[in-house]
């Protein structure tokens, strides 16, 4: 049985949810003695968070692309996770939650927030045919984000980098395990998640 095909997949528990980030070391070396997001962070900017550690791996080289060289692992309250995703839109339009491009281009023109779903990939960067989110926390919400929003942090490079080393020699790390995050329905039809399934985590 084959997960849903757009369903969020996370590290979770009762109040937070964990999402990935990667970072040039002054930005992630400056956030990690702070203990939050602090320039060079960028607030103007949009910023990308994760909850799936294998689709991060894939966008940063398991931590070896210029300007990604730090994998942050972010915990997030759960009530600002969810107050993201209902203030956000979709990247692209899709005909099944808007009537029409113009319903959808009104709707991304006000919102601080943006989603898209991607093939989800193995450790190995295959994809799958399942999706996986990826949330563009940018305007007004990028404040609330990191003031409000991310109540911890933590540099996972080394993990990372030991991991990679053990698949690169034929291995199966332990990996985080991701589990289905149990989005409001509300918020789950806002940005086309769905319906919550028992998470099937797919082999390296």
């Amino acid at each position: 049985m084959n997960p849903p095909k757009r369903q969020v997949r996370a590290v979770h528990d009762a109040d937070t949810i964990t999402v990935y980030q990667a970072y040039p070391p002054a930005i992630a070396d400056a956030a990690v003695r702070a203990g939050r997001f602090v320039p060079p962070f960028k607030r103007e900017r949009m910023t990308w968070v994760k909850p799936s550690f294998c689709w991060m791996m894939y966008r940063c080289g398991w931590a070896t692309k210029p300007g990604q060289e730090r994998v942050l692992a972010v915990r997030m309250s759960r009530t600002g996770f969810e107050q993201a995703l209902g203030m956000a839109s979709l990247s692209h339009f899709d005909r099944t939650l808007h009537d029409d491009a113009a319903a959808w281009a009104a709707q991304k023109a006000t919102s601080p927030v943006r989603v898209q779903w991607d093939p989800e990939r193995t450790a190995t960067g295959v994809a799958l045919e399942h999706r996986s989110l990826q949330v563009g926390i940018g305007g007004v919400a990028v404040a609330a984000y990191v003031d409000e929003w991310v109540v911890g942090l933590e540099d996972i490079t080394g993990q990372v980098r030991a991991w990679r080393v053990e698949l690169s020699d034929g291995g199966a790390p332990a990996l985080p395990d991701e589990t289905s995050y149990p989005l409001p329905a509300s918020v789950a039809a806002r940005i086309g998640a769905d319906a919550a399934a028992p998470s099937l985590l797919p082999s390296i």
